[in-house]
């Protein structure tokens, strides 16, 4: 173990990174490439009135008539993702570790916070897990890449929470969370996961469609 970390810690961030930027805008790119070959009208009426509209109809809680539909599905949706993002930016253990890495850094949680938001991370993967087991059309449409998916994004958070209380082993799970979450950023631009950065041009492709086109709302 004691072999792995100074790569896990060094050259595999950058090369997770690397990746992770490479990758996502590449995808952008070959996918910007592939609609103007495939489907050249998207360009001519897109608009970034219509698409700023839609976005902004989907990134509020109960904007849109979906999320209306599925009032727990979408509380429990906008929390996982809030805390998804913020937790790994604003934990004081990475934050700690950019300022003495690079001499900079930003305001960070308290650690009870942060726990509080882990946690709260790990219902939501379980509660995701629980409705691709048990609901029909959902679980119609789930491959095995998906579960993969759910226990990768819990792998960093669960080793963290688990690192940062030192609980038996923590040794050995700081070195699976940096693995872990180097892993995650790598898989991100080619799983699913990619919705991350697919969000605003596939809102503002729709809400394009539907407002200049339709002359409807797509929310």
């Amino acid at each position: 173990m004691h072999e792995i970390y100074p790569l896990a810690s060094g050259f595999l961030v950058w090369v997770a990174f690397g990746v992770f930027i490479g990758g996502t805008v590449l995808r952008l790119v070959l996918l910007a490439l592939k609609a103007r070959r495939k489907d050249p009208v998207i360009y001519q009426y897109f608009s970034f009135y219509y698409a700023a509209r839609s976005i902004i109809h989907w990134i509020f809680p109960f904007a849109s008539k979906g999320m209306r539909d599925h009032p727990v599905f979408t509380i429990i949706a906008f929390v996982f993702h809030i805390c998804l993002i913020l937790t790994p930016i604003f934990v004081a253990a990475h934050v700690i570790l950019i300022m003495e890495s690079w001499q900079t850094g930003w305001w960070y949680l308290p650690n009870a916070a942060a726990d509080i938001m882990t946690i709260i991370v790990v219902l939501c993967l379980l509660f995701f897990l629980a409705r691709r087991i048990l609901q029909k059309d959902v679980r119609y449409l789930s491959t095995a890449g998906d579960y993969v998916l759910l226990l990768l994004v819990a792998a960093p958070f669960i080793t963290g929470f688990w690192t940062y209380h030192q609980w038996y082993g923590f040794e050995t799970a700081g070195l699976l969370h940096m693995l872990s979450g180097e892993l995650m950023l790598i898989c991100l631009p080619f799983t699913r996961l990619f919705h991350m950065a697919l969000f605003p041009f596939t809102r503002g492709y729709s809400g394009s469609e539907f407002g200049a086109v339709k002359g409807a709302r797509d929310w």
